[in-house]
């Protein structure tokens, strides 16, 4: 059984780095587009910084877009996103950055203008109604939270 795509969601883009390409999908059936710096850093163990990706996005309404590290970054280097997944609202114009960290304990990091640095998901997301109650519904898990389940030998 074969599964037809759907249609890509159209999304306005303003190149703000004209020398940058635009975000792209590596291979076929990625879910996250790459964003790159449009500058060059260097980061010490521990430090953080914001660095801009020469682009700035209009979503639909009803959608939004997720910025989430690359796995590679964070298994060679040590380098996750502060703030992952960061978010952007279908309202924001303007442009898009990454908060970028340095978690490894002894080796600092470098950044070139143009390297790939975090990676773009764009998802339809549904707006809730909040109905205050007193009291909420029984479920199987109940309070249980932050480890609750189990699955790992230290819990």
């Amino acid at each position: 059984m074969s599964i037809s795509p759907r249609p890509p969601v159209d999304i306005l883009i303003r190149r703000l780095d004209p020398e940058l390409p635009l975000p792209a999908y590596e291979h076929p059936g990625d879910a996250g587009a790459d964003l790159r710096t449009t500058v060059d850093a260097e980061l010490k163990p521990g430090e953080r910084a914001v660095l801009p990706t020469g682009i700035a996005i209009a979503l639909p309404d009803g959608y939004a877009a997720f910025v989430h590290p690359r796995s590679g970054l964070a298994a060679r280097c040590g380098v996750a996103l502060v703030n992952a997944p960061g978010t952007v609202d279908a309202g924001y114009r303007g442009e898009i950055k990454v908060i970028v960290v340095n978690l490894d304990p002894h080796e600092g990091v470098s950044f070139r203008r143009g390297d790939r640095i975090a990676q773009l998901v764009i998802q339809q997301v549904e707006k809730a109604q909040f109905h205050e109650v007193a009291e909420l519904p029984g479920s199987a898990r109940a309070e249980g939270g932050f480890g609750s389940t189990g699955g790992h030998a230290a819990v």
